[in-house]
């Protein structure tokens, strides 16, 4: 049987709690309460160790991973290509106005112009060209061949868009239903390609457009 790739969000970060717009290498560092998280992610599969552990480069992503490995004693490998979508123009702003804009061109993603981005900052298709390859190593090296789990830690926009991309997961739940940090989603690879998510955050798979959470956080 094939393992499960869970994407997991980092912890909670200074940038989080300021509502900034941090997508730019390397990030702000964890809060108090995001190592705690990390902590509490950790345990979690302390009992059931993933068989791999990778992490973004960004900061927060590296410091929640390395709670993983703590307490699961897995080793963290930081691969290119898993950090968060890029704001350009946008980066490091709280306003209203950004945030709006922000969500407003990753709402079109999700609605099929992967081509549009704010100014200065990524595309859709450039968040899944570089994303995309790097699942599908780890979906090589480990799950086709039945080894186990495999934990990403990332970050939520990019998690949200892999995620609805590759487990055809409408885009409207996907834009309304965010991740908290340190919560996740997870996608089982299927016999011959492709891949089916079974949970997203507290939900389970299939999904439809309802069950709108919402969240505080542009990058959730």
């Amino acid at each position: 049987m094939s393992g499960r790739l869970i994407l997991v969000r980092h912890g909670q970060t200074v940038a989080n709690v300021a509502r900034r717009l941090d997508t730019k290498l390397p990030g702000a560092e964890l809060t108090e309460l995001g190592v705690a998280q990390a902590r509490t992610l950790g345990r979690g599969f302390a009992e059931q160790p993933p068989t791999a552990l990778f992490a973004s480069q960004a900061l927060r992503a590296r410091q929640t991973a390395e709670h993983v490995e703590l307490a699961a004693g897995v080793p963290t490998v930081v691969r290119e290509g898993l950090h968060e979508v890029q704001a350009g123009e946008l980066e490091d702003r709280s306003d209203e106005e950004s945030h709006t804009l922000f969500m407003k061109v990753y709402e079109s993603w999700h609605t099929g112009d992967l081509r549009d981005r704010v100014p200065g900052g990524e595309s859709g298709m450039d968040v899944l060209d570089r994303y995309l390859p790097v699942v599908e190593s780890v979906r090589a090296d480990y799950l086709d061949n039945g080894s186990g789990n495999v934990v990403v830690v990332s970050h939520g926009a990019a998690i949200r868009l892999v995620a609805a991309h590759l487990g055809r997961v409408p885009g409207s739940f996907a834009t309304g239903n965010h991740l908290a940090n340190t919560e996740s989603v997870e996608l089982v690879p299927r016999p011959g390609g492709g891949w089916e998510c079974v949970r997203w955050g507290t939900f389970h798979g299939p999904f439809h457009d309802t069950g709108r959470a919402g969240a505080d956080d542009p990058m959730g």
